[in-house]
């Protein structure tokens, strides 16, 4: 059983504490807002008061938070986590950020003495729960084989993809489908819906057919009925859309796909969904198709 600790207690990062502190684990947390934690605290997670505290209390501490700037502001400064780290600790970032930012912060996580692989993950809330995330890890392979038991707490598939930043590419290279994928399934469903057959019918057919990925058999229903709370939002969804197009302009290559699906992102945010899970694509394709909700 391990010393852990975890910064970012939002709608996955709190799932994840809850599947350690199930394996025994003893978690120190630490979230912006802590009634969001209440839950976790009640089922025997412990609570420090900054990012610091929580690195200075934790062997490893893991953090996964929203983008680029959050996981620089839960860092940097007196009460960040760099501050309560020393040597021999281990920092596993969870967060889907820009990978020469993650490098960037693993070099001074080194300069502490401590070592830090970017370990973001595939999946949504319900994979989490039921114990079926991936997870992808950058870094040294030595800190890779010491955190790899307890990334497997957290979900069965476990991938070592290189150094530092490159399981954040691989992260990156696996979100833009999702995106590409919702819009070629909405295009679909209102294909069929204008052609006269029922948008349930629809759904159930290309749920239950060779386009089916885990991702539209799990998320196709959303054009249905939107879940209640956003199981990742169209602000989100876009962030990691732009991380995608910022390397592929870095690396030379196109991604007209992902160009294209990124503008109706664009557009759901400007009729006001941006807070709504991303699956809400179909809904600005079905208002330029002439069908209202």
């Amino acid at each position: 059983m391990a010393n852990l600790g975890f910064v970012g207690l939002g709608v996955m990062g709190g799932q994840m504490v809850n599947r350690l502190l199930s394996k025994g684990h003893t978690v120190t947390g630490y979230n912006r807002t802590r009634s969001k934690a209440q839950w976790l605290i009640d089922k025997g997670m412990k609570w420090a008061d900054s990012p610091r505290a929580v690195a200075a209390a934790a062997d490893v501490t893991f953090a996964m938070v929203t983008n680029s700037a959050a996981i620089t502001s839960v860092t940097e400064g007196p009460d960040g986590l760099l501050a309560g780290l020393s040597k021999g600790k281990v920092f596993v970032d969870i967060s889907t950020v820009s990978p020469s930012v993650s490098r960037a912060l693993a070099s001074k996580v080194r300069e502490k003495g401590a070592d830090m692989v970017d370990s973001p993950v595939s999946g949504s809330v319900i994979t989490l729960q039921e114990g079926k995330l991936s997870v992808m890890v950058g870094g040294r392979r030595e800190t890779f084989d010491r955190v790899k038991p307890l990334l497997l707490d957290i979900g069965p598939k476990v991938t070592y993809v290189g150094d530092n930043g490159l399981a954040l590419a691989m992260k990156i290279a696996v979100n833009l489908s999702l995106a590409v994928q919702m819009m070629a399934f909405s295009e679909g469903v209102l294909l069929a819906e204008k052609s006269g057959i029922a948008r349930e019918t629809a759904v159930d057919v290309l749920t239950h057919s060779a386009v089916a990925s885990p991702m539209i058999q799990y998320r196709g229903p959303f054009v249905l009925q939107q879940p209640e709370e956003a199981w990742f939002d169209v602000n989100m969804m876009q962030k990691d859309m732009l991380l995608a197009l910022e390397l592929g302009r870095q690396l030379d290559v196109p991604l007209p796909t992902t160009a294209v699906s990124n503008e109706f992102l664009t557009a759901a945010r400007g009729m006001g969904m941006a807070k709504l899970d991303f699956a809400v694509m179909f809904d600005v394709l079905a208002r330029m198709s002439g069908i209202s909700k």
